[in-house]
């Protein structure tokens, strides 16, 4: 029994070959009781996201090329198309990845929350499958105690290290809560749709979305609640936005101080939060020297991003230290769990042995009845089963002059 995982990530293999061998959910069942049906595997999970698709298996032999062969053949690959970008780990080392994984120190942003629950769900599906027992069991549960420690005794997750979160955390220490303010949101990029999910899970109060393309920014704003505008009608907008966050790739800017005077005078100098993450600049410099604007450029939200980056580094030693700790203590629980299922194997076989010699002993004696000649003959039988083994081994013991092994034997047969 041993423990196995075999995968790839963003650090070993391009998003081309990441995307060949990803499960849908719509896979997952089929592809654990496949992976079940192989030989030599006790218990298996297997996670895939965007950046990673990777197996963890109990094993009783070692299976890494079958199930490179699998996890190929499944995908309709080579092993020579997939092996280069694999990496494998075993036993002690599986528990150090997966922890390292399900606490973020081995994801694209250093620290991210989001993989945790992608585990819980790869965990809940391999659950649900009946692929998963004691060993993993443990493992993945003792994985979700790690992260959680790491993100309460370390910073690790403290500080945001993207443009779009850094910006929405911005708002919220300016602001406070966000619930009763309406935020402008100019392009309908990636950058722009990162931004609106960040603010929709702080529970912004209402979005508006601006773009060229009507069209586009309809479609983001259905998927984030939002409402739609062209871009033209920005200055209208400006008058009720308490925050406003662009980032389109216009090359002239699309405020100006003169449309912002006039809105911060409809809102009777209500304050606004500004936040231009394009380059060339969507608004005028000019507008960050009016009174009640916060404006803050990607300048500016870069450096927090890297002080903050900084931050979540040192965060990663801490973390890292606490992980080998709880390595620790896994790999002592595996110790002791596999030990007594070899004891529990021990007594199963000895118990095999003792019915057999029973059942045999008692036919004999329902045919002659004599009790002493069938307890003698039990005797002998259970006798010379039981030290049928251990007598090959002494024998070997002695010809090698193996003095510990020939303690341990004596030590097995002691009267005493």
């Amino acid at each position: 029994m041993s423990l196995l995982s075999l995968g790839i990530n963003h650090q070993t293999a391009p998003v081309d070959i990441r995307e060949k061998i990803a499960f849908s959910a719509d896979q997952m069942t089929h592809a654990l009781d496949e992976l079940q049906s192989l030989a030599a595997i006790n218990e298996s999970v297997i996670v895939s996201t965007c950046n990673r698709t990777e197996i963890y298996c109990d094993t009783s032999s070692d299976p890494g090329k079958t199930i490179l062969h699998w996890l190929s053949e499944y995908h309709g690959l080579s092993n020579e198309a997939l092996s280069p970008y694999l990496y494998q780990h075993t036993d002690e080392e599986v528990a150090r990845h997966l922890f390292r994984v399900a606490s973020g120190l081995d994801s694209m942003v250093l620290g991210e929350p989001q993989i945790l629950g992608q585990l819980k769900t790869s965990f809940d599906q391999a659950r649900i499958g009946n692929s998963i027992n004691a060993i993993l069991g443990r493992l993945f549960q003792h994985s979700f105690n790690v992260a959680k420690r790491v993100r309460t005794d370390t910073e690790i997750g403290s500080h945001p290290v993207s443009v779009a979160f850094t910006a929405v955390n911005l708002s919220k220490q300016i602001f406070g809560s966000l619930s009763e303010l309406q935020a402008l949101l100019i392009g309908a990029g990636e950058t722009i749709e990162l931004v609106a999910r960040h603010l929709r899970s702080q529970n912004i109060g209402s979005m508006v979305i601006a773009n060229r393309s009507l069209e586009r920014a309809s479609n983001l704003a259905q998927q984030v609640g939002a409402s739609a505008v062209q871009i033209s009608d920005v200055p209208e907008q400006l008058e009720k936005a308490d925050i406003v966050i662009s980032s389109t790739a216009s090359q002239l800017p699309i405020l100006g101080k003169g449309a912002t005077e006039s809105a911060l005078k409809k809102r009777k100098h209500k304050p606004i939060f500004m936040v231009d993450l394009a380059v060339p600049r969507d608004i005028e410099t000019e507008v960050g020297n009016l009174d009640d604007i916060y404006l803050y450029t990607i300048d500016d939200l870069n450096k927090v991003v890297d002080k903050n980056q900084q931050t979540r580094v040192l965060a990663a030693e801490t973390a890292q230290e606490i992980i080998n700790m709880e390595v620790k203590t896994f790999a002592q629980w595996l110790v002791t769990h596999q030990a007594a299922d070899e004891i529990r194997q021990l007594r199963a076989s000895a118990d095999a042995i003792k019915q057999q010699c029973f059942d045999r002993v008692l036919a004999q004696y329902q045919q002659d009845h004599d009790a002493e000649k069938a307890l003698q003959r039990l005797a002998n039988t259970l006798t010379n089963k039981m030290l049928h083994g251990p007598t090959i081994e002494m024998r070997k013991a002695l010809r090698s002059d193996d003095q510990a092994t020939i303690r341990l034997l004596k030590s097995l047969i002691s009267a005493e």
